[in-house]
């Protein structure tokens, strides 16, 4: 039987390549516009070291306006200009803060020192004229970064990852409540519905035993039918119980266990030795609703029987462990794979081939939010048997 967890797990799957898709297109198609930015800003600085060098050997000839345009126009690519003798002689685009003259100065070296270490240069080279009025060759080094714009759109596509990713665990998220609220309701429906249709006819049976028991004064069979009613209306009022609160009594575990002992004993193989281990004084209370504590146990007894093929062990340990008490279910039977661990609790699990795989996720619901306890699966060995473990708070 396929689990309905295959189509949760489906469509996760499909979330997180979409997801993973969404990112990559993402990345690439961002990196091509930071390509392309860097490449045009590139070409404009260019452009405006070839408007410095026009500047500089600027003659009666030269269009100053225009070299004056292109020079002025750079509103948003920060540079630096310097000096052969390591001087700044131009900066624009650099957020300095209103200090002092001396705190300014120190804060072009600093600027100038971070672009030495991160940015790119371009040189300009020109001939000046000495004191003496000989021609010598010049230089000036552009320090410059990438503008604000182009580092904000190299973060861009982490921040949209980030935003694609948390979409994608608010969905699954979502996708888990909406099923999770979806299977409870059904689980509810389907259980007060069984009780109420198992109502009419169990009254119906309990009038026939005692009319039966009036006929047929003593008879052992009798008594044993009357039994099985009983069972039948604890069943009933198990189902009636799931999808409310129940009231939590302060009750013996023990005595809940060797009811479901016994009862499992007379209707089943001898096959099947079951062994209670209590503590000495029998005496382990805590608040509990006997009813559904009881099919707890009562469905790892039957799932341990079916792992044995009706032939092994149940050993059933209780133990006081500091502040909770401790049930160890303990079977000789075939053992549960490692891949199958962390999902023999989800609903419609099941290796039989008639099945709901409904009673261990029931029993976790049981324990872990009616009972506020936890129940999982201590140990388990191929061929050898698994223990399951409910922990109860005292």
């Amino acid at each position: 039987m396929k689990v309905w967890t295959d189509s949760i797990r489906r469509v996760k799957i499909a979330l997180v390549v979409t997801a993973v898709a969404i990112a990559v297109v993402s990345l690439v198609v961002s990196h091509i516009l930071v390509r392309d930015l860097q490449r045009e800003e590139v070409e404009r600085m260019e452009v405006w070291a070839e408007a410095m060098r026009s500047l500089i050997n600027a003659d009666e000839n030269t269009d100053l306006n225009l070299v004056l345009k292109v020079i002025n126009g750079n509103h948003s690519i920060p540079l630096m200009v310097v000096d052969e003798t390591g001087a700044v002689t131009i900066h624009r685009n650099i957020p300095f803060a209103d200090f002092s003259t001396e705190d300014s100065i120190q804060q072009v070296e600093n600027f100038l020192h971070r672009m030495q270490r991160e940015g790119e240069k371009m040189e300009v080279k020109f001939t000046a004229e000495t004191e003496t009025g000989t021609p010598k060759a010049a230089r000036l080094e552009i320090w410059y970064e990438d503008s604000l714009l182009l580092r904000r759109l190299a973060w861009f596509p982490f921040v949209q990852l980030g935003v694609v990713g948390l979409f994608v665990v608010i969905a699954v998220f979502a996708l888990l409540s909406s099923k999770r609220a979806e299977q409870s309701k059904v689980w509810v429906g389907l259980s007060k519905e069984t009780a109420h249709q198992l109502g009419t006819p169990i009254s119906s049976l309990m009038a026939w035993t005692e009319v039966l028991g009036e006929l047929y004064e003593g008879d052992e069979m009798i008594a044993e039918m009357k039994k099985d009613v009983k069972r039948l209306e604890l069943i009933a009022e198990r189902f009636s119980k799931i999808g409310s609160v129940p009231e939590l009594k302060v009750g013996n575990l023990c005595e809940v266990i060797d009811h479901v002992v016994s009862y499992i004993r007379r209707r089943t193989s001898d096959d099947v030795v079951m062994e209670c281990r209590f503590p000495e004084d029998r005496r382990a209370t805590l608040p509990l609703c006997a009813p559904l504590l009881e099919w707890v146990v009562e469905v790892l007894c039957k799932n341990a029987i079916d792992a044995m093929a009706g032939s092994g062990s149940i050993t059933i340990t209780v133990f006081r462990s500091s502040w909770q008490w401790v049930v160890d279910v303990k079977d000789t039977g075939k053992g549960i794979p490692n891949k199958h661990l962390k999902t023999v609790f989800k609903p419609g699990f099941t290796t039989k081939q008639r099945g709901w795989g409904l009673g261990l996720s029931l029993a976790k619901r049981i324990v872990e939010e009616y009972h506020g306890g936890r129940i999982y699966v201590k140990a388990s060995e191929m061929g050898v048997g698994t223990t399951f473990r409910i922990e109860l708070k005292a």
